[in-house]
């Protein structure tokens, strides 16, 4: 079995192109082999800052052979009263067969002429010379860019290719303009530690070889040296340090032989506030802060960089990177001192500088909005003035710090400097939290805010960007969402959820979407309408991803074209969530099965007949002069008693008091459809029959204060 190298040799990649570059060759290279009939035991792809790699091993020597049926032209093209055309004739002669090899068969498109072929398996040399270029165009990254005079596009100019086929050089040519680059066997080392080149004897020397020469090829090696390396720097400190994910993924991804190296600071700048020095340090210096431990993050006054030099000029590297960081931790004060100089009200006027949208005006707009609609959210909540008041004021200050020298300079610190400044102008701490909770949750999986004022500022801030942007037309198309509106749709409803907040938002959108075409002349039930139906393909997508109830019974919940359940979601999203998660439940613990059959076959026939959806009491209705059978009787019986549990259910969201009391009539139902003393529902006399119907259909209509019962898959 054989054993293939590439390496493509290039100037230094962003440490972004290169992560994704790996993980697309891991995906991509093995699904090109298989398209050629070519197995392989391993694939490895290798990255460093000036290189990619794959190391395939398990290759055999040539494709298996195999046989090809080829599609010709109809029969009726190529056989005329049985004698075979030029049609036949030219299919023939081109797949190099005779034409009694020629076979007819019937298609979706009646009857064509084919082939077998056998067709012998070519050198893998001669496939993996074709497959190369493919791997190497088909990388997609940002900011792609051509070089020489070619139109060839790659992240950084490539400059050399190693390709080996076990110890042979494969002859394989990158042609770009005027300049080729040949494969040859020499690779390069590290820049400063082994500059000379490289020679590699044979494919499966690559690792060593290139260890060898002071590049360790594996990022997950690297990174495992990193974090080793990092570790026991900061226990040297007298600390520990913290492994931001996105950080020891671009730092392995800027290095080739990584080495640990401890720089200091000033004790002074440990007056900043914690959130500045890191952000200092991890987004914009790339260097892992040393805490006196985790729990605290209490920092000292070192930080720990990941060098990609001479590890014995480690105090020379320190030294550099002291005057960089002493630099920017010096801004960062003058920006603390300089804001904290006045009030963070007095920012307000600077926020109508501020563009939040071209046609929706300035920010200092956005903050007059989201104080409105906080207001009607504490309204609907009814809550009491002193806490409507701290909600106003949080929605107010929100913003102001967006105008603030550190903000400007380190714009992911908005809110949390906001919540600083907030308690150094005397601001309850409420209201401060609120600043910077409001902008959570900021994905998939973040934190949510904590306290009331935070989440109905967090609310009233998505809920302005959702109604202003679709108000312009901005409506998020397939994979296309510019403004994250799914996002902040996503985090209203999961927000809501967490805190439990019984929130019309039905109304809240009305409300909003008739200020904003008020103000710029739209059609607010057009604009009710799609936001609408937005958030419920939100919460159709939450209750399935994030809480993993099954689709039958999202759209059970949901309703399928169904207004009643459409409107009842959004009027109440703590209900909707409620009732799918009781629905799974019963369905997994066995309880749904002991009733679906009862109310599905009482569904399927109350359709029959008009009774309203949305009654429920049966004294009022049902005819019991009517009753012919003591099933009759006893099932009308039954519905009477099932009403308490049921209103008591709607009132409280607790809905297995009407399942049990469903589960309870469920043998009386059966009696009535097939026991001794059954009836023949669809009976000849129209009252009879009507009122029969009706007994269905108040079953039906208690079953669906939970949820659509003709929605459910049975035995899903």
């Amino acid at each position: 079995m054989a054993v293939f190298l590439l390496e493509v040799g290039t100037e230094e990649l962003p440490a972004s192109f290169l992560g994704d570059a790996i993980l697309q060759w891991r995906s991509r290279i093995p699904q090109s082999l298989e398209a050629q009939s070519l197995t392989s035991a391993t694939v490895e792809v290798y990255g460093t800052p000036r290189r990619l790699a794959v190391l395939i091993t398990g290759l055999p020597s040539q494709q298996p052979d195999r046989e090809e049926e080829i599609k010709g032209p109809p029969a009726q093209a190529a056989f005329k009263d049985g004698k075979p055309t030029p049609a036949a004739t030219g299919f023939a002669k081109k797949q190099g067969v005779d034409i009694a090899a020629l076979s007819i068969r019937p298609t979706d498109k009646g009857d064509f002429v084919f082939v077998k072929k056998s067709i012998a398996g070519r050198p893998v040399a001669e496939i993996l010379t074709e497959l190369f270029p493919q791997w190497i165009s088909g990388l997609e990254g940002k900011r792609l860019m051509r070089w020489g005079d070619g139109d060839m596009r790659f992240s950084r100019p490539i400059r050399w290719l190693v390709a080996l086929l076990d110890n042979v050089v494969l002859p394989i040519e990158l042609v770009n303009g005027h300049q080729k680059i040949t494969s040859d066997r020499i690779s390069r080392g590290h820049r400063v530690l082994h500059p000379q080149p490289v020679s590699i004897p044979q494919a499966t020397d690559y690792v060593n070889t290139l260890r060898n020469a002071a590049v360790i090829v594996d990022p997950t090696e690297r990174a495992e040296i990193i974090h080793t390396e990092v570790e026991a720097a900061a226990h040297k400190a007298g600390g520990s340090t913290v492994f931001y994910p996105d950080l020891l993924a671009e730092v392995t991804n800027l290095v080739e032989y990584p080495s640990a190296v401890v720089g200091k600071f000033e004790p002074e700048f440990l007056q900043l506030p914690t959130e500045v020095i890191t952000e200092v340090m991890v987004t914009h210096q790339r260097y892992f802060p040393v805490f006196t431990d985790t729990q605290s993050k209490e920092l000292l006054p070192n930080f720990i960089t990941v060098a990609n030099g001479d590890p014995h000029k480690s105090d020379i590297i320190a030294v550099g990177n002291e005057r960089v960081i002493r630099a920017r931790l010096a801004d960062g004060k003058f920006f603390y001192q300089a804001d904290l100089a006045k009030p963070l009200e007095s920012y307000l006027p600077q926020l109508e500088k501020v563009t939040f949208q071209e046609e929706l005006g300035s920010v200092r707009d956005k903050v007059d909005r989201i104080v409105t609609i906080a207001n009607y959210i504490s309204s609907q909540l009814q809550l009491e003035v002193q806490q409507s008041q701290k909600i106003q004021r949080a929605a107010l200050l929100c913003k102001a710090d967006l105008v603030s020298q550190m903000v400007y300079e380190f714009p992911e610190l908005q809110g949390i400097m906001g919540e600083k400044y907030a308690l150094a102008s005397g601001e309850d701490v409420e209201v401060a939290n609120a600043i910077v909770e409001h902008y959570l949750p900021t994905g998939a999986g973040d934190t949510l805010p904590t306290t009331l004022t935070s989440q109905i500022v967090g609310l009233a801030d998505r809920l302005d960007t959702l109604v202003s942007i679709f108000g312009l037309g901005l409506i998020p198309t397939g994979s296309s969402d510019p403004f994250a509106l799914r996002r902040a749709a996503n985090a209203v409803i999961n927000i809501t959820w967490a805190a439990n907040l019984p929130i019309n938002l039905a109304n809240l959108l009305t409300q909003i979407t008739a200020d904003f075409a008020a103000k710029y002349h739209k059609d607010p039930q057009t604009l009710t309408a799609a936001l609408a139906e937005f958030f419920l393909q939100r919460i159709r997508t939450l209750l399935q991803d994030e809480k993993q109830i099954d689709y039958d019974l999202v759209n059970a919940v949901l309703g399928e074209n169904d207004p009643e359940y459409t409107e009842r979601a959004l009027q109440d999203l703590l209900d909707v969530r409620d009732r799918a998660l009781y629905l799974q439940q019963i369905r997994n613990d066995g309880t749904l099965d002991k009733i679906y059959e009862t109310v599905n076959r009482s569904t399927r026939l109350a359709a029959q007949g008009d009774l309203d959806q949305q009654q429920l009491e049966p004294t009022n209705l049902i005819q019991t002069q009517l009753f012919q059978k003591s099933s009759e009787e006893s099932f009308y019986n039954a519905l009477v008693e099932l009403v308490p549990s049921t209103q008591k259910a709607k009132e409280t969201r607790n809905y297995q008091l009407l399942i049990a009391a469903i589960a309870e009539i469920a043998p009386t139902v059966a009696r009535f459809f097939d026991g001794e003393d059954s009836v023949l529902v669809m009976d000849p006399n129209p009252d009879i029959k009507r009122n029969r119907l009706y007994l269905l259909g108040l079953l039906r209509n208690h079953a669906r204060v939970l949820a659509d019962f003709g929605a459910i898959v049975k035995n899903l």
